[in-house]
């Protein structure tokens, strides 16, 4: 196990947040959790980064930092419909995303250009262009901390929900993510309905539908909204999209008629956070280094050397602007440290 002290989380969070952590741990292999967990000469305090690129950082981190960097991709099984695909967490996303294409497995093509780690993918539930992860994860192995053992959990067992999950809940820093078991399909059942994609296709001149073409078209979505990282530090976005009754949503369309929505069930509906935040004059806005995107207000955005508690402290601001205006409550989306 290599240990390093007052190591800069900077290259570690896609925000470019440049704070310490006490100690840093980058995790090869999961066999050496086992280690971890009874060494007593290792903090008890815990963190786990993958991408680091759903996270914003406010303070130097106390305890021990574990970067996931556990590699590997092997097919479990398969049937005449589906290939089971086991995966480590530390795998990066978009290139599992590549991965699935160059071997004609479909139902993870809508989820390409995500940032970070597949680790993240169930704790996230991540999601984009009509699809979320719980459609394809069949199970998800993690070393339990306080169990001293790997324990397996099934799609059912995770409990999905928006962006949400049992991980996000009842075992929120009770479990290390090690791998992910992906049922994938030889077959696909392409989704197009959701967001610009039919437009992109067609401005790409596509003919006949492909997994790869589908994921083309999401690049070329998510790159002409959303700022690179690499450039302009930012993790996606920020605020979840909020779901309302249908009262609610009728006695903002008498002041709003333009709103719009997407059904979620029979009384509740949900309203894009980009919207209101829009409506509420941030787009493009600056606090010093700290801003909204011009071409996404769901994103905030680090243009240089803003802090973590800035970029919380403009994410405030928007909260209650949009609470006061609307009466909805965001729910941010990334984690905070």
């Amino acid at each position: 196990m290599q240990l390093q002290q007052n190591i800069s989380l900077k290259p570690y969070n896609t925000f470019g947040i440049d704070v310490s952590a006490e100690y840093l741990m980058v995790l090869n292999d999961a066999a050496i959790l086992q280690q971890v967990n009874t060494d007593k000469s290792l903090p008890a305090e815990k963190h786990i980064l993958g991408g680091g690129s759903n996270v914003l950082l406010t303070k130097a981190v106390k305890g021990l930092v574990l970067l996931n960097k556990l590699k590997g991709i092997t097919i479990e099984r398969e049937d005449e419909e589906h290939v089971w695909v086991k995966v480590s967490a530390g795998e990066i996303w978009h290139e599992l995303v590549h991965y699935a294409i160059d071997n004609n497995l479909a139902g993870i093509e809508n989820l390409a250009l995500i940032p970070g780690t597949v680790g993240a993918a169930p704790i996230q539930n991540i999601g984009a262009y009509g699809v979320e992860a719980k459609e394809t994860i069949d199970s998800v192995r993690c070393w339990h901390w306080e169990e001293q053992e790997f324990i397996t959990y099934s799609n059912a067992s995770c409990r999905f929900g928006y962006r949400d999950s049992i991980f996000k809940q009842e075992l929120k820093n009770k479990v290390f993510v090690t791998d992910v078991t992906f049922r994938l399909n030889k077959k696909p059942a392409y989704n197009i309905s959701y967001g610009a994609i039919e437009q992109e296709l067609q401005k790409m001149n596509v003919t006949s539908l492909s997994i790869k073409a589908i994921a083309d078209a999401v690049i070329a979505i998510r790159s002409s909204k959303l700022p690179d990282p690499k450039q302009t530090g930012n993790a996606g976005s920020f605020f979840k999209n909020p779901t309302i009754t249908y009262e609610h949503f009728e006695l903002l369309q008498t002041n709003y008629p333009n709103i719009p929505s997407y059904p979620v069930s029979d009384i509740m509906i949900k309203v894009p956070a980009g919207w209101l935040i829009e409506q509420c004059g941030w787009k493009g806005v600056k606090r010093g280094d700290a801003g909204v995107h011009e071409k996404q207000a769901l994103v905030i955005a680090n243009y240089g050397n803003a802090s973590g508690k800035e970029i919380w402290e403009l994410s405030e601001e928007i909260l209650e602007s949009v609470k006061e205006r609307f009466g909805i409550i965001l729910e941010r989306e990334v984690q905070v440290w």
